[in-house]
C-alpha cells in the first residue's frame, strides 16, 4: 500500500510518498509556500508520483497537515502537525521521547510516552521570536542567507544577550548592539541563543530525554547547540528534519490510522 503525506507549512509544503509494505520512502520534495496552497501542493504531488514512477490511482490515501492543511481539498483526510510529528519522528528515531520543532511561525515541544503515542505538548504560534521567522528577519536586516547566518555563529567567542521578547523590539537592538561594536558573530550566535531561550521556556517540564529537533529551523547549524545549552541536555537532529511531519501525514494515512482531525 502506497499512502502520501503533505505538510503545508507557514514557509513551505512538503510531500511524502511512503510504501507501507516495504516501510519505506519513495519519494519526498518540497516547494516554497504561496497564497496558492492547494496548486503548488497538487504540483509537487505530480511531481513526486513522475519520480516514483506511479499513477494517481495507485495511491490508496492522502492526509495533509500543518498551517494550511485545511486548504488541500484533494487530501482524503486532515491530521494536526502535533500528531503527525509524533508519528513521523518515532518512525525514524523509536527512542525519542522529546520533539522540538521549530517552524517559520511557531514553536511545538512535544512529550513522547512508548510506542510514539503524544502525551502532552506546548505550542507557541502568537510570538515570533522563538520561530524560524526571527531568523529570517536577521537574514534579511544582514542582507545574507541562513548558511551564511550558520557560518558566522560559530565564529563567535562570546553570543550577546538578545533581550527583547519581541521580534520588532530584537531588531532595533540587534541594530544598536552592531552600531556599539558588537562583533557581528557575536550578535547572530545571541539571536540562536534568544530563539532556544524561548523555546526552553515553552518546553518547561515536558523535556525528558532522549530530545530530538526537526523542522526547518533544525537545518540552521548551532540551532541544536543552543537548545543544548539552555535545556542542558543532548539534542539530536532528527533525521530528514523538514520531512517528519510530512511523513507522519502519510503513515497516518496507512490502514491502521485513517481518521480525522484529532484536535492533538
Amino acid at each position: 500500500m502506497i499512502c502520501a503525506g503533505i505538510d503545508a507549512g507557514s514557509r513551505s509544503i512538503k510531500a511524502v510518498l511512503f510504501d507501507t509494505d516495504r516501510s519505506h520512502i519513495l519519494a519526498s520534495g518540497l516547494t516554497d509556500q504561496s497564497v496558492e496552497q492547494e496548486r503548488l501542493a497538487a504540483e509537487l504531488f505530480e511531481k513526486l508520483l513522475k519520480k516514483a514512477g506511479l499513477e494517481r490511482s495507485q495511491i490508496s490515501g492522502v492526509v495533509a497537515t500543518g498551517y494550511g492543511r485545511n486548504a488541500i481539498r484533494f487530501a482524503d483526510t486532515t491530521i494536526t502537525e502535533i500528531t503527525c510529528h509524533a508519528r513521523g519522528v518515532h518512525r525514524l528515531v523509536p527512542d525519542a521521547r522529546t520533539i522540538i520543532e521549530i517552524g517559520g511561525q511557531d514553536s511545538k515541544v512535544i512529550s513522547l510516552e512508548d510506542g510514539g503515542h503524544v502525551r502532552d505538548f506546548a505550542m507557541n504560534d502568537r510570538c515570533a521570536a522563538g520561530t524560524g521567522r526571527f531568523l529570517e528577519m536577521v537574514a534579511a536586516r544582514l542582507d545574507m542567507n541562513w548558511e551564511k547566518l550558520a557560518e558566522l555563529a560559530r565564529q563567535s567567542k562570546k553570543p550577546a544577550l538578545i533581550s527583547n521578547m519581541c521580534v520588532v523590539f530584537a531588531e532595533t537592538e540587534i541594530i544598536g548592539l552592531l552600531a556599539d561594536g558588537k562583533p557581528l558573530p557575536d550578535v547572530v550566535a545571541g539571536v540562536q541563543n534568544s530563539i532556544a531561550t524561548r523555546v526552553s521556556a515553552l518546553a518547561g517540564r515536558f523535556v525528558s530525554p532522549p530530545v530530538y529537533f526537526t523542522g526547518g529551523v533544525a537545518l540552521q547549524a548551532g540551532m541544536a547547540r543552543a537548545l543544548e545549552e539552555v535545556l542542558a541536555c543532548t539534542v539530536r537532529v532528527a533525521p530528514q528534519p523538514q520531512f517528519t511531519g510530512a511523513l507522519g501525514a502519510a503513515l497516518s494515512a496507512g490502514p491502521a490510522n485513517k481518521a480525522g482531525d484529532s484536535g492533538l
